[in-house]
Parts: C-alpha cells; sequence; structure tokens
C-alpha cells in the first residue's frame, strides 16, 4: 500500500485530508448536540457519515505508526510526532472508538435508561477534550497539507488520485451507510427521558 506509493508524505497528505474532512463534519454534528431532541435525526445522520472518514483516519495514522515503529527508513527519516502528541494518540483513538461504538449501540438498543447513553456521553466528554487537544497541536499543518493533493503545481507526491479516490469514497460510503441507517433514529424521536 505505501500509502499509493507516496511514502510518508502520502500518508501525511492522506491523513491531514481526512483529518480535514472529519473537522467539517464533526463541526456539523456538534451544532446538532446543542438542539438534539430537534436535531437527532441530523446527528444520527451526521454520526453514521463519520464511520467510514474516522476509519480512514485511524488506518492513515496507525499505518504510520506501524510502518514508524517496525523500522521502515523514510518512516524513521520523517521522526515520529512529538512525544507529548504519541501519548495522547491512544486516548484519541480509544475515545473516538467509544463514542461511535456507544452511538452505534444507542441506535440498535433504542431507547431507554440504559448504561449506553452515559458511556457514550462520558465518552464523548473524554473524547472532546482528547481531540480538542489533538487538534490544536496538527492546526496550523493541516490546511497546507489537506488540499496538497488537489492543488495544481502543488509538489508531486505519487498516489495522488489514489488519495483522493480514497477519501472520495470513504466519504460516499458514509453517506450510503448514513441515508441506510437514519431510519433507526426514529425510536429515540418520541422518547422523553
Amino acid at each position: 500500500m505505501e500509502t499509493m506509493r507516496g511514502g510518508p508524505d502520502g500518508n501525511e497528505r492522506l491523513t491531514a485530508a481526512s483529518a480535514a474532512v472529519l473537522f467539517l463534519m464533526l463541526a456539523a454534528e456538534g451544532v446538532t448536540i446543542l438542539s438534539i431532541r430537534q436535531l437527532l435525526s441530523v446527528h444520527v445522520f451526521i454520526g453514521m457519515l463519520l464511520v467510514p472518514p474516522v476509519a480512514l483516519k485511524i488506518a492513515s495514522t496507525t499505518w504510520r505508526f506501524a510502518r514508524y515503529y517496525r523500522g521502515a527508513r523514510s518512516y524513521r527519516e520523517k521522526g515520529p510526532p512529538l512525544l507529548p502528541l504519541r501519548l495522547l494518540a491512544p486516548v484519541v483513538v480509544a475515545s473516538t472508538v467509544a463514542v461511535f461504538v456507544t452511538g452505534i449501540a444507542l441506535l440498535i438498543q433504542g431507547p431507554g435508561r440504559g448504561i449506553v447513553l452515559g458511556l457514550h456521553k462520558a465518552s464523548f466528554v473524554v473524547w472532546l477534550v482528547a481531540t480538542g487537544v489533538h487538534v490544536l497541536a496538527y492546526l496550523s499543518r493541516v490546511p497546507r497539507l489537506a488540499v496538497a493533493d488537489w492543488r495544481t503545481g502543488a509538489a508531486a507526491v505519487p498516489g495522488s488520485f489514489a488519495r483522493r479516490s480514497l477519501l472520495a469514497g470513504t466519504v460516499t460510503a458514509g453517506a450510503i451507510l448514513a441515508v441506510s441507517t437514519v431510519q433507526y433514529a426514529g425510536p429515540w424521536l418520541h422518547w422523553h427521558g
């Protein structure tokens, strides 16, 4: 795979592009939280839309992690993230997975006073803090890297078409998933727990 033959630079571009997409989608998801009762269907739709792009972001960062720690020369030369960010990464990933798993479990379980809703809220709080720090740490670099594969005249890194296609494919897969699952928000729309 080698991030579609672009090596660590291609991986960095894919990670940044997926981060930019996630930033926009998560901002929209955050707006739904402000009026969750009125926007619950939208909250569920965007939440499911996010699943494939989140999986892509986790996969691209896991790829970098694995290549670096398995000793791939090009990744070793690029260097690791700063130590505080490496220590924060497991919290970001674990809380992200927890937010999505509990959210999907809520759709499957339906409304009630179960522990899953509490876990969803608690994992969201942990996720918000950890991801907020993560986003702030990378905020200055992401815009330039996120659009690098989309600009003409940018420094060529092999695999730009494949990375663009992969990103577009995950958003498309998310849209299909969201459209096919938003109906499961129905029972929650009439629940007043």
